[in-house]
């Protein structure tokens, strides 16, 4: 487990959770007088903070979730020497275990002990914590952001793009173990994306339903909070 023993990573894993676990978007809000649990879509995240409070506060909402999800995994990555290292030679316990640093971090933000275990659908979080594992899972979730890209600019809906882009982190993370490596030696790529996408299935299955539908908001539709 190169330069950290089981105990090291089960404390990297609780610190993890525990920076993903800060609510910044109802902070963001509480810091306006606003309880964005009680506006827009409710939803504690950077695209609900952005709709209700406007766009520069939806971006700091989103950069300190992002941040919330990186840090964690490029602090831990470096003390275990497995940042920029091949997949072959990151032993497939270690892989695990440093996929598992990102995955406390999404789990804090959606499940989080200050909001009753409750939270926001870890969108942000996720993409920082998958950038910093580098080298594993750094192209598929850059891919996943370009689908994401794609899929708002013809659409105009976050909830889509952000499923879309859930499926394309799946998929590419198989494909970079076909082309780099083996299932059984990094089957955690494809198990945690994976769980991460059955995951952000589930936190959006009322904007599914809302998408099938044709009721769910599009990007602009929702104005600005006047206080």
């Amino acid at each position: 487990m190169g330069r950290m023993d089981i105990l090291d990573w089960t404390i990297a894993i609780i610190l993890s959770y525990l920076a993903g676990s800060i609510p910044f978007g109802v902070l963001i809000a509480k810091i306006n007088g606003v309880d964005i649990r009680e506006h827009g879509s409710k939803n504690i995240g950077a695209t609900n903070v952005g709709r209700v409070l406007g766009k520069k506060l939806g971006l700091t909402c989103f950069f300190l979730d992002v941040l919330k999800g990186a840090t964690p995994v490029l602090i831990v990555g470096k003390i275990a020497n497995t940042f920029g290292q091949p997949i072959d030679e990151i032993s497939t316990d270690t892989m695990l275990l440093w996929i598992c640093i990102s995955f406390a971090a999404l789990l804090g933000h959606m499940y989080s002990p200050w909001l009753r275990f409750t939270g926001g659908k870890g969108v942000a979080t996720t993409f920082g914590g998958m950038v910093m594992l580098y080298p594993l899972l750094t192209i598929p979730i850059l891919l996943a952001l370009i689908a994401w890209v794609i899929t708002v600019q013809m659409t105009k809906i976050i909830s889509l793009a952000s499923v879309v882009a859930a499926v394309v982190l799946f998929a590419d993370a198989v494909l970079i173990v076909f082309l780099n490596s083996t299932i059984h030696h990094a089957w955690p790529l494809p198990a945690v994306t994976g769980l991460i996408a059955a995951m952000v299935f589930w936190k959006h299955r009322s904007n599914i339903g809302r998408i099938l539908q044709g009721k769910e908001p599009k990007v602009g539709a929702t104005k600005k909070l006047s206080k």
